[in-house]
This record gives C-alpha cells, structure tokens and sequence, in this order.
C-alpha cells in the first residue's frame, strides 16, 4: 500500500511472495557487486605498489642486462653455453611471492667475470702459443745435434748450443715463432746471424745465413722469410744452425721441431 501526502486515495499492490524473493535476490546481488568493486579498488593499491617495485629493481639491472647480453654472445662464440638460462634459474617468484633480484645481480656480475676470465686466459694462451716456438726453421735435414760434438773445425769435444740443419744455398729460412728481430748483421763465427724475440721468455737464432732480409726491430710472425741459408762464419757446409733461448738459456731445439725431415 502506498498512501499519498495530498488527499488522493491510497494504491494498494498485491506482490506474491515470489516477487518479493527475486527483489531481495537481485537487491543482494547488487549490493555484492559494489562490494566486490569496493574490495578490488583497495587490493589494486598494493598490487600497483608491487609492480613499482618490481620495475623500480629491474630499472637498476637494465644496463647489466644489456651487458649480460653482449657478453652471453660473445662466450657462445666460445662454448655455446646457455648462460642467460643459468642466469633465469636463480628467479624464484614462489618463495614469499617475491623475485630473487639480488641473487640475479649477483648472477649476471659472475657470469659476466667469468666470461672476462676465459677470454683473459684464451687471449694469454694465444699468445704464448704464438710466441713458443714451433717447426722447423728450413727444410733440410739435422747433421749436427745439440749437446756435446766434436767441433767440425777446431776437432775437440765442446758443447753445440744448437743443431745444424743442412740445406740447399738459397733456401729459405723462417721465424719459428711471432716475435721482432733484434739482432740482424755479422757476428764472428755465425757469421750473418738473425736473433728474434718472441716474448714469455723465448728468444731464436739463426746463423750462417747468406743473406738476411730483416732488419733489427722489425715485427715478423710465424712462417715469414727472414733469411736465406749460407755458409759464413765458421761453416764446412751451407745450412742454418737454429738455436732456441728459454728464460735466457740455450735449450734443446728438438723438441720444438714439428714435421719436416731429420
């Protein structure tokens, strides 16, 4: 019944209990979607801080990860390991619903170090390679070995601080190993003598040569022409007497030889 505030006649309705059920239904459900609305508008604000945070620290790692990136390219060239994938098992979103930032970081700056490391040691590596030396210096065959002889000339026992490989006149002589001359000229009973420096304690000699093309302080790599074989100096015969210097001492050249003859 609905009664009026002027003198018109009161409205009288008849609403069957159903109605009255679906009212207070779609009446409930109305007040629960403005709850639920009301919920989400405050659970948002915590959600959108954590995001900030979230972006704030990954704001901080951008310029490592970029790093990471370059470096990642470069170590795959060198052992194709999938590095970013070690990296990436470090992320623990599970544990307290938070990420693991600080042990990502601390992944990135080990793995970046230890890129830095490997190409360090291959680079050292490289060059102690380039700088040992390897081969023979002329083909030709070995007639003289180091250690204790008869001396050829004077025909006493003394000791022969390198070996002789015979030759043909004219035959090529070359650096055994990357290094700069430092000595190209006449030296007494080696006649025209080419000594090279090689770096990590290293340093070869090549004597008796008829003609020497390098001169001191010229940078030479492994395999270049530096000389061509002769027989000046204190010589019965035409080959290069080669010797190998190790920390400022005459070794053995055999074992350094690799391939040829002898």
């Amino acid at each position: 019944m609905f009664i009026p505030h002027n003198s018109r006649e009161s409205l009288r309705f008849n609403i069957p209990s159903v109605g009255l059920v679906i009212i207070a239904v779609f009446c409930l459900t109305g007040l629960g979607y403005v709850g639920s609305l009301v919920h989400d508008a405050f659970k948002y604000e915590p959600t959108k801080e954590k995001l900030d945070y979230y972006k704030n620290k990954f704001s901080e790692i951008e310029s490592t990860v970029n790093s990471l990136q370059l470096a990642d390219t470069q170590f795959k060239k060198l052992f194709s390991l999938n590095t970013k994938e070690d990296v990436l098992e470090h992320m623990n979103p599970a544990d307290e619903g938070d990420l693991d930032i600080k042990a990502i970081k601390d992944q990135i700056n080990h793995t970046m170090d230890t890129v830095a490391e490997i190409r360090e040691y291959l680079s050292e590596k490289r060059d102690l390679y380039l700088a040992t030396p390897l081969g023979w210096p002329v083909e030709g065959w070995i007639t003289s070995p180091y250690g204790y002889r008869m001396h050829p000339i004077r025909h006493v026992m003394a000791f022969h601080t390198g070996i002789d490989i015979a030759a043909k006149p004219g035959t090529p002589v070359r650096a055994t190993a990357d290094g700069i001359v430092i000595f190209a000229g006449r030296s007494g009973g080696n006649g025209n003598l080419v000594g090279l420096a090689h770096g990590f304690g290293y340093s070869t000699y090549y004597a008796h040569n008829r003609k020497i093309i390098v001169k001191v302080g010229q940078v030479v790599k492994r395999g270049d022409i530096i000389s061509y074989v002769g027989s000046t100096g204190s010589s019965t015969g035409p080959h290069c007497h080669y010797e190998v210097w190790k920390n400022g001492k005459d070794t053995n050249p055999k074992p350094y030889l690799k391939g040829g003859n002898g």
